[in-house]
């Protein structure tokens, strides 16, 4: 059934935190299907978070979007060296296989979607110009500023991470398209885009932002925080810790990252194509046995009014959360996705360990040679080494 541009509009646009340019995003749609895109930096091992722009996407191409997905390389490695440059190429690869799995286990045909390596255009001479075209605009602060909730903020911070927010802009241009989608977290990149891109003389675009999901902890979720996510490869065992140790208090229902996976994950991917959307809190029977719940506002009721424990949500979810992993980890059990996530993420190399008593001798030595040289050069004012430090030096390197 074909869609009327409203229905396209209100497709496009649900369960969105924000929209910058509405009214651009109702005329084109009028006019025409919109082009957009979704960037991913591949640097940490992408989490269950990763659910809701997969959502979107979802939503995008049932109302008719020609959606590009970027495979951000060169940004991982400008963000703090988060992927150095001898991985980033396996870990796009390691993204690419992810990411088109977790699409396929929601339904979403990846046939519709094009996939696209950043370096495969973000090298080229017009790119490079545009780029320091860039550099002689933004100022500093403005660049700091806007990679603020996205670059990794450390005390002394590389000038790679202030080409980061200019690059992302650009790159709407070379994608060719009329909307970039992201989370909430991008939006200062996204108002630097609609400030400079026309100075450039290319035109602003529409910006879709998502919610973040907040993590275990009930901070942002992270990949580079596993105490605060879940991987799509954790196993069950894994799934059932952190769930366990997650941060749920009773009646609570601020920043709770279980819940919040509950409202901006399952549901939202539940209804996918009318889908129809269940979750059940398990409740052992000696208390009433489970809970089914068909709308969200109505578990987030009883959570707060402490009809649900903490204990039977976190149940429920630990079962929805191991249904959705698992056709994605059944995918990654072929020997040669397991080798490429053994490429991408090599287990660290163990620390050796220092013997106390060893690293005090030796210590001791450099300070012993140290002094004597000390000694030798001050009594060598005539050139010539006495014989008593000589000597004592020979000994030195005798007892050693």
């Amino acid at each position: 059934m074909s869609l009327t541009p409203d229905q396209k509009y209100e497709l496009i646009t649900r369960n969105l935190q924000e929209v910058l340019g509405t009214e651009e995003l109702k005329k084109v749609l009028a006019e025409r299907d919109l082009k957009m895109y979704w960037g991913t930096a591949p640097t940490g091992r992408p989490h269950i978070g990763y659910f809701v722009p997969m959502t979107k996407i979802a939503d995008f191409l049932s109302a008719g979007v020609e959606m590009t997905v970027l495979f951000a390389d060169i940004h991982a490695f400008l963000d703090n060296m988060k992927a150095p440059l001898e991985l980033v190429q396996h870990r796009v690869k390691y993204y690419e296989h992810l990411i088109k799995a977790v699409l396929t286990s929601i339904g979403v045909p990846i046939e519709k979607l094009k996939f696209v390596v950043g370096s495969s255009y973000e090298l080229s001479k017009e790119y490079t110009m545009d780029n320091f075209k860039l550099c002689a605009l933004v100022t500093e602060h403005d660049a700091k500023k806007a990679g603020a909730e996205v670059v990794k903020q450390v005390a002394s911070p590389l000038l790679s991470g202030l080409l980061y927010p200019g690059m992302q802009a650009l790159d709407e241009e070379y994608l060719g398209v009329d909307a970039q989608f992201g989370g909430v977290d991008q939006r200062k990149i996204f108002v630097l885009a609609e400030k400079y891109l026309p100075v450039l003389g290319y035109k602003k675009r529409i910006h879709l932002m998502n919610p973040m999901v907040p993590g275990l902890a009930g901070s942002k979720m992270s990949s580079s925080d596993p105490d605060s996510k879940i991987d799509f490869l954790d196993s069950e065992k894994d799934v059932q810790k952190k769930i366990k140790k997650a941060f749920c208090e009773e009646g609570n229902i601020e920043e709770n990252g279980i819940l919040a996976f509950v409202k901006n994950v399952y549901f939202p991917l539940k209804t996918i194509n009318g889908g129809k959307t269940v979750f059940t809190a398990i409740r052992p029977e000696k208390y009433g046995g489970n809970m089914v719940y068909e709308k969200y506002e109505d578990l987030e009721k009883d959570f707060a009014n402490k009809v649900v424990h903490p204990g039977d949500l976190k149940a429920g979810v630990i079962a929805v959360i191991n249904e959705l992993l698992d056709p994605i980890r059944k995918a990654f059990e072929d020997p040669e996705m397991k080798k490429l996530a053994e490429l991408a993420y090599p287990a660290p190399k163990p620390v050796e360990k220092v013997n106390p008593k060893k690293e005090r001798k030796e210590k001791k030595k450099a300070e012993r040679a140290a002094a004597l040289a000390a000694k030798a050069a001050a009594a060598s004012a005539d050139g010539q080494v006495p014989a008593t430090a000589v000597e004592e030096i020979k000994a030195e390197e005798k007892k050693e």
